[in-house]
């Protein structure tokens, strides 16, 4: 496994994360128009489908992780915000494969490409926090 599919899968992923999030669509819909419409070239599709069923199914879960370090009501939270910490955040809990440091540094940019200017430096704090919590 290149490091640059799963790279891919998270972009597309954190991408059908934030349509499933505005929408609530089907997620198995939103994962064959992703498939079908987008650039897969590159992309670990089974890692891709993985984040996106796996975030769906768990969003409430990762939620409860995450959120009590945010410094402002879930609600609040800006969608695509939303969507990177809880890619991130399943990846922290469910995917042990991964280090953690991988899914920091991708989740930053993550933010960086998708989000408001500072979102990234939101998304690390939270995320810094969420890894100190697991590891204890």
């Amino acid at each position: 496994m290149k490091p640059s599919e799963r790279r891919k899968a998270r972009r597309l992923a954190t991408q059908a994360i934030y349509q499933w999030q505005m929408t609530r669509d089907n997620v198995a819909d939103i994962a064959q128009q992703f498939v079908l419409e987008q650039d897969t070239k590159g992309v670990d599709l089974d890692y891709f489908r993985d984040l996106l069923f796996g975030v769906s199914v768990h969003a409430t879960e990762l939620d409860a992780v995450f959120s009590p370090y945010l410094s402002r009501p879930l609600a609040e939270l800006d969608v695509v915000d939303k969507a990177v910490l809880r890619l991130a955040t399943y990846e922290l809990t469910r995917r042990e494969d991964v280090p953690y440091r991988v899914v920091i540094n991708e989740a930053i940019e993550l933010a960086k490409a998708f989000a408001a200017e500072e979102s990234h430096k939101f998304v690390n704090g939270v995320l810094d926090k969420v890894v100190k919590q697991l590891k204890k």
